[in-house]
């Protein structure tokens, strides 16, 4: 049974295309910042390592709310590997091990895409007259927000 909720299947759909586009996205971040965690190396070691865990512990919870938030529009969530890399706009780099520096500028990188994907995103959703799905994308922006700047500070 469909839900009613005030918005017409047709914005519905604009906006659930957006989240399951977010939802590949965090899904390939989640693994990459995973790969990092694993494999960082170098005087920062530690440090880094239990950085790249909080952080994917973070997307764990933000991966979950945006299926959940698909669900609460009434739609199917996406929920293979496949359907994950057709959908990100991020880049893998499978077989490459890279310094501390070119890690934390992958990830910065990523979330900056991300920030901007969403800010499209919020605009869409606000377009479509979709507030729930405008305020939920507006609290995953804030988050990619302070994770770039955090990768930014170890930057400079």
């Amino acid at each position: 049974m469909k839900l009613t909720i005030g918005i017409s299947e047709e914005r519905l759909k604009v906006c659930v295309n957006i989240l399951a586009n977010l939802l590949a996205d965090e899904m390939v971040l989640y693994i990459k910042t995973r790969k990092f965690h694993w494999n960082v190396s170098g005087q920062s070691f530690m440090e880094l390592h239990k950085l790249f865990e909080a952080q994917y512990t973070e997307f764990e919870k933000v991966i979950d709310e945006i299926a959940e938030r698909i669900g609460k529009l009434g739609s199917h969530t996406i929920g293979t590997m496949s359907e994950f890399s057709a959908l990100t706009r991020l880049k893998e780099s499978p077989n490459v091990y890279e310094s501390q520096k070119e890690i934390l500028k992958e990830l910065k990188n990523d979330h900056e895409t991300l920030i901007l994907e969403l800010r499209k995103g919020i605009n869409e959703c606000a377009v479509n007259r979709d507030a729930g799905t405008t305020d939920f994308l507006t609290g995953v922006l804030v988050q990619h927000e302070t994770s770039a700047w955090v990768l930014n500070r170890y930057l400079n």
